[in-house]
């Protein structure tokens, strides 16, 4: 069985200049077939990828080595001492966005706090990075934002800025590892199984979810404690978090087109669909109805 590829001519709809080192590189193949895009990089380049829906493929040295990244995943690609030249297979009814930043811009961003980031502190900038990870509902939420947006022209390229600079925020807004450092609570192993336990019964629940009382009580945590540790952790409160866990589970639903719009507000809680479509409004500029029509 042969397998069709097509090369892709990036154009102003999947590279968009945002500033001087900072760019953005988009895709959506709604198709049967693979496509191809390739695009330059040179070693000062901090490459953010992230897979939206389906699978998407890297491949390095003419092919002799590659990397997956499949749906819901991220991975981060920084070689100071190389340049690491897009590859990139995009399998059949997949999407993806790719954050381009320069080191010096991402510097200029964070500024003063750029000794907190890993990768821009002074003894690592020779050091390579390959890293992968989850995306976040928060982050899930911003990316389908910014492949699915109804704007007049004039003003694409400030929104995507806007976004561009919320992705990479919540990036590095990954506290697990940061803060179990940072903070003396969360060095204590058990009270992070706890918050981790919280995090699953609020997703295995939310259509009914517990008070944060109740919460407390059940994975055996004061309520100050619950709170202050959930937050250190996924970087949001309890409900911000279900909230958008909610909303990226409804997108997700409304992409597969099984279930109706009603059917998919209460499968995520929401009692009357008013109120399920204002919430998904909210979060993605758009009704339910009019995503589902174009995902």
């Amino acid at each position: 069985m042969s397998i069709s590829k097509k090369n892709i001519a990036i154009g102003s709809d999947n590279f968009i200049e945002i500033e001087d080192g900072f760019h953005i590189l988009q895709a959506q193949n709604n198709t049967d077939d693979y496509q191809c895009i390739n695009h330059l990089a040179d070693k000062e380049i901090i490459q953010f990828h992230f897979c939206v829906k389906g699978k998407i493929k890297f491949n390095f040295n003419q092919g002799g080595y590659a990397l997956h990244t499949e749906e819901d995943q991220s991975l981060l690609l920084y070689n100071p001492m190389k340049a690491l030249p897009i590859n990139l297979e995009i399998y059949p009814n997949s999407w993806f966005v790719s954050v381009l930043v320069s080191v010096k811009k991402l510097h200029t961003m964070f500024s003063s706090q750029a000794n907190y980031i890993d990768l821009l502190m002074e003894e690592n900038r020779d050091k390579k990075y390959y890293k992968d990870g989850e995306i976040t509902p928060a982050t899930a939420v911003v990316l389908s934002q910014m492949l699915n947006f109804n704007l007049h022209s004039s003003v694409k390229n400030i929104y995507l800025k806007g976004k561009a600079y919320e992705l990479i925020g919540l990036y590095f807004n990954q506290p697990e590892e940061a803060n179990v450092e940072q903070c003396p609570f969360l060095i204590d192993e058990d009270n992070v199984r706890k918050i981790k336990l919280a995090k699953e019964i609020i997703i295995q629940r939310m259509v009914d979810p517990p008070s944060l009382n109740e919460l407390a009580d059940e994975v055996g945590l004061s309520l100050k404690k619950l709170k202050e540790g959930f937050k250190e952790i996924y970087g949001e409160t309890v409900y911000a978090f279900l909230l958008d866990y909610k909303m990226n589970y409804a997108r997700k639903l409304l992409e597969r087109g099984q279930k109706n719009v009603n059917e998919i507000g209460l499968s995520v809680g929401y009692s009357t669909a008013s109120h399920f479509i204002a919430a998904f409004k909210k979060k993605f500029g758009t009704t339910p109805k009019k995503y589902a029509q174009n995902p």
